[in-house]
Order: C-alpha cells, then sequence, then structure tokens
C-alpha cells in the first residue's frame, strides 16, 4: 500500500475520483494502485504529483508499505 499517497489524498481532501480521471483509470483501478496490488505507470505516477500534489517529494509519495523506514 501507499500510505504516504493516501495519507495526502487524506489531507488535502481530493476526492479519488477525480485523481482516477486525470490518470485515464476507474476507480476501482486507482484503489487497486493504492492498494498495492498494482503498479503505477510512471506516467500515473508523475501525473498525480505534479497535478495533486506537486509540494510533495516524490519518491516519498510513492513508498511502498515495504520500503518505509
Amino acid at each position: 500500500m501507499y500510505n504516504n499517497l493516501q495519507a495526502e489524498i487524506a489531507r488535502k481532501r481530493i476526492k479519488k475520483p477525480l485523481i482516477a480521471k486525470e490518470i485515464g483509470r476507474s476507480y476501482n483501478t486507482l484503489n487497486l494502485k493504492i492498494a498495492g496490488k498494482y503498479p503505477f505507470t510512471y506516467d500515473e505516477a508523475l501525473t498525480i504529483h505534479e497535478k495533486f500534489f506537486p509540494e510533495c517529494n516524490f519518491k516519498e509519495l510513492f513508498k511502498k508499505d515495504s520500503e518505509l523506514n
């Protein structure tokens, strides 16, 4: 799971359907990607970072649970 991404989405109160639309994926697919079931493509991650979280560090935003600490 991408806990940092999930936390930033909640902190900024961004609606997931909006993010899903921006990357051209369904809401369900986005949730599966955030849960770590499917990987984000580089283009998807870059779009999410640039459009919604430009103030965040890219690597930190997309760290998986297993990579934390």
